[in-house]
């Protein structure tokens, strides 16, 4: 399910390290989105919780998802990645995992496994000392 909450993000900027020479130190190009998940009628209260639940790590005290971006050299271009880190953050939260299936392994694999051991025994006893006192 997709779902495009650009218009709910607040953006503020800063001054960011990395390329762009002496602009760097004037312009504030890095972007940091927030958006708070609790107060959008895009989703319902189970997706807010899913949301909540997947990304916690990335949601402040306050109750704030948080994506930062200052890999661009131009403010609109790190406000672009932000929304889309953002975008794809929510979408995969919400996807449901399909629940896994136990399998049983076939005849053919314990047999081999069987085999194996029976193989690994033979090489252990191959490797001890020979007793002359101790019949078999």
């Amino acid at each position: 399910m997709k779902i495009d909450i650009s218009r709910e993000i607040q953006f503020q900027t800063a001054r960011s390290g990395g390329k762009g020479g002496q602009n760097v130190n004037k312009v504030e190009t890095m972007v940091e989105g927030r958006w708070m998940p609790d107060g959008s009628p895009l989703l319902s209260v189970e997706s807010i919780e899913l949301i909540k639940a997947k990304l916690y790590h990335k949601i402040t005290a306050e109750g704030f998802l948080l994506v930062k971006s200052q890999t661009e050299r131009s403010q609109l271009g790190n406000k672009q990645k932000v929304i889309e880190k953002m975008n794809q953050l929510v979408a995969k939260a919400m996807e449901k995992q399909r629940p896994r299936k136990a399998t049983a392994p076939t005849k053919a694999a314990k047999e081999k496994r069987l085999e194996s051991k029976k193989k690994h025994t033979l090489t252990k006893l191959f490797r001890q000392k020979i007793d002359k006192n101790k019949h078999w």
